[in-house]
């Protein structure tokens, strides 16, 4: 077949360790003998990140600004240990959070759900989506470090010098304090992001926080007046529901649930509860992740991390069994969409095909070592990271 022609660029995020290595193989096997892949380059590994001074984070994100679609590779976000081992020039801030607040929107994951990878949660029978909240809270916090006796105030100045100042705590000694903060207008994009998501695909939106704790950190009424006002209706013409509930009730009700719906979280609470929805539908590396801005930006990228422990094998000379399915669900995102947006179908429809190899792939019992030790199917063949690409590649050549 004749490689499909792109005409935009998508905003190519290169990242960190393992997932760095599946990248370039999953673009010289399963992209690049189909597609003229028409990329704008940013490195985010974090030599190149502390090479720039994390520029090169800021320039991706406003690259995608430009372009409206970007595929991003997992990033290391670096602490103690990291700043020793790349001799950072500071602690970088995570990539992630940099880029979320830049294109200000909300971040969809879903499950990737094959025959023969059950679900722990037994009643679990379709996939939960979490919508995260992807600016401020912990992620773009202020610490400090308390050295003594002493007492810490969170000050507000207003514009005319007037201030408003609230006690945090008096220490009696040692300890440790933190400042976050959000903003109304981003609080009201990720409403209307989960309300139109969930229009979009027809499913029940939740929403849980800690309201009865955080009595003025809340979201909780935005989103109410938001959706009384201009989505009270279309919920009502489409069937679906939208409900609030405390977070400690939701995850209760979670884990008595079918699934099928959408569960929106403020930021650090979808962070911990995707991974435990990824984990307990299989894989942390079975499950999509896709931020989607009210402006019509789109940045597509796995749910997990850069697999640390793989990359020192890789590193030695070592075989390594890594999963590469949602970092090629990130490929397969970003370039249905950039097909969408230019129409060109024959690339959205490649990009269905490649998923469904994926898919195909595990399902006939050729799959990686996550998901051989905890498959349901019979005489499962475990392949390691290169040789399960090369199988999704076969399968995908008998789809196209």
């Amino acid at each position: 077949m004749a490689k499909i022609k792109m005409t935009t660029p998508i905003v190519e995020m290169d990242g960190d360790e393992m997932t760095r290595i599946l990248w370039k193989m999953i673009k010289e096997d399963l992209l690049e003998p189909y597609i003229e892949l028409n990329t704008e380059y940013y490195d985010l590994g974090l030599e190149h990140r502390n090479e720039t001074d994390d520029q090169v984070t800021i320039d991706a994100a406003n690259a995608t600004k430009k372009y409206k679609v970007a595929v991003k590779c997992a990033t290391i976000t670096p602490n103690a240990a990291r700043m020793k081992e790349y001799d950072l020039k500071e602690m970088w801030r995570s990539p992630n959070g940099t880029i979320r607040a830049i294109l200000d929107g909300t971040v969809f994951r879903a499950p990737i759900v094959v025959k023969g990878i059950e679900p722990c949660v037994k009643n679990w029978k379709k996939p939960i989506t979490i919508a995260r909240h992807a600016y401020g809270d912990v992620y773009k916090n202020t610490e400090m470090k308390i050295p003594g006796p002493g007492k810490v105030e969170l000050v507000y100045t207003a514009e005319d010098g007037t201030e408003t100042r609230e006690l945090v705590h008096n220490y009696a000694g040692p300890g440790v304090a933190q400042g976050m903060h959000n903003l109304c207008g981003s609080i009201e994009s990720f409403a209307r992001s989960c309300f139109n998501y969930a229009l979009d695909t027809k499913q029940d939106l939740w929403f849980a926080t800690k309201d009865t704790i955080s009595k003025k950190y809340t979201f909780k009424d935005i989103f109410q007046e938001i959706f009384d006002k201009d989505y009270a209706e279309k919920f009502k013409e489409a069937g679906i529901t939208y409900f609030y509930t405390l977070i400690d009730d939701a995850v209760a009700r979670v884990m008595k649930s079918e699934g099928g719906y959408i569960w929106a979280c403020k930021n650090y609470d979808g962070d911990v509860m995707s991974d435990m929805v990824s984990s307990a539908f299989g894989s942390l590396a079975m499950m999509t992740s896709v931020l989607v801005s009210p402006e019509g930006y789109y940045e597509y990228e796995a749910a997990h991390g850069t697999v640390q422990r793989h990359y020192y094998k890789h590193l030695k000379g070592e075989e390594t069994s890594t999963n590469s399915v949602a970092t090629i669900f990130a490929w397969t995102g970003a370039l249905r969409k950039r097909g969408e947006l230019d129409n060109i179908p024959e690339l959205c429809a490649f990009a269905d095909k490649l998923e469904k190899a994926c898919i195909k792939t595990v399902e006939n019992g050729e799959m990686t070592k996550d998901l051989a030790l905890i498959t349901t199917l019979d005489n499962a063949k475990t392949l390691n990271t290169q040789d399960f690409i090369k199988a999704v590649r076969k399968t995908l050549e008998g789809l196209l």
